[in-house]
């Protein structure tokens, strides 16, 4: 690896371990190996080297719970089914990702104040709903990008929030199949 991607590395590891406010400069540059002079070099400013960390790590957790298309055991043909199986994976990730949740609390809390970073995550956020829609639901975002993006929306949301439920009170935060039970329900099928 280079300067700029040991930084990467280093900047993520920092944003993990301290967060984005209180990582410093001097904080990558101990993690990455590097030097300060590497941050202004390939990245600018440590702000745009945190943003890019960020964004990476978000990414990195979307993968991890599985990217559309993937060739899990979850069944296409019944759309609750691939929900509740989608559902399964996310929460079963949440230990290992608890850090990163953590880290995106911290960053919707700084948006008010910081437009550049807002302006830096809305593209990946949108895609993110997309890939949410493909993932969750099977919906092809190219096919009918409408019907991806309000479903997206939605899925977002209750992500969000069942991880923050998660970060609460995980003896009651809600199961797969609490979820997918949930859904039926609002759709006005029995369970």
């Amino acid at each position: 690896m280079g300067h700029r991607e040991d930084l990467l590395e280093g900047a993520k590891r920092c944003l993990l371990d301290k967060g984005y406010g209180r990582t410093t400069a001097r904080d990558i540059v101990a993690a990455s190996g590097t030097n300060l002079a590497s941050i202004g070099y390939h990245y600018g400013s440590k702000d745009a080297l945190l943003q890019q960390a960020f964004l990476a790590l978000t990414e990195e957790w979307g993968q991890a719970v599985g990217p559309a298309g993937t060739s899990d055991p979850v069944d296409a043909a019944d759309p609750y089914a691939r929900f509740e199986g989608m559902w399964e994976k996310v929460i079963a990730a949440f230990e290992e990702s608890r850090k990163v949740w953590k880290l995106q609390l911290e960053v919707v809390t700084r948006l008010d104040d910081d437009e550049v970073l807002r302006e830096a995550i809305k593209e990946p956020q949108r895609e993110g709903r997309l890939g949410m829609a493909e993932a969750f639901l099977g919906l092809d975002p190219e096919a009918d990008p409408e019907q991806a993006r309000a479903a997206g929306l939605l899925l977002q949301a209750l992500v969000a929030g069942v991880m923050i439920q998660w970060m609460v009170d995980p003896e009651t935060a809600p199961s797969a199949k609490d979820l997918t039970e949930g859904l039926k329900v609002i759709m006005g099928e029995k369970g």
